[in-house]
């Protein structure tokens, strides 16, 4: 089978991940797996940022939090050590789908290098404030972006979930 194919059938969603930080060279890999991704147009309107600032991280992590509605001190990374968070310029009409593709791709690339990744939502709801904000013009990024998704990724702490059965009916020929 084509190892791509098969890449994309052995990717599982991870939700328990080891402390340790994967190597940089991993993580530009992923992201450059990312930049990779098909946007509209050619247009390439998706930025990432790269946080593996552990304080930072727990920032946001606990931001996530507050907007999910858990209780304070509930990881939503699932103590994912890096967490690259695609944002999309709002002005663009393709940004969600442009950015979705990014994150899958740098999903698929993290498999791909043995680490285990899970597409974590509500960047669309922190990116939206003003200490998110300030975290992009601290890094000197001008625009208005709107996040799509963060993609938590580390080394997987347990076994790999199985994948669930593939739902029927699902696939429609016109021949």
């Amino acid at each position: 089978m084509n190892e791509i194919i098969q890449a994309m059938e052995g990717r599982r969603s991870i939700r328990k991940f080891k402390a340790e930080m994967p190597a940089r060279k991993d993580l530009e890999q992923i992201i450059e797996a990312g930049l990779y991704a098909a946007s509209g147009k050619g247009k390439q309107a998706v930025i990432t940022v790269a946080v593996t600032d552990r304080k930072v991280r727990d920032r946001l992590s606990a931001a996530n939090c507050r907007i999910g509605g858990w209780p304070e001190g509930f990881d939503p990374f699932y103590g994912a050590p890096a967490i690259l968070i695609v944002l999309a310029d709002k002005n663009w009409p393709t940004h969600v789908y442009d950015g979705s593709l990014v994150l899958g791709n740098m999903m698929l690339a993290a498999h791909s290098l043995g680490l285990g990744s899970i597409w974590i939502h509500r960047a669309k709801e922190e990116f939206e404030t003003q200490e998110w904000q300030q975290l992009l013009a601290d890094l000197g990024v001008e625009g208005e972006w709107e996040g799509i998704g963060h993609c938590a990724v580390g080394y997987a702490d347990g076994e790999i979930p199985e994948a669930a059965e593939r739902k029927e009916s699902r696939v429609f020929w016109v021949e």
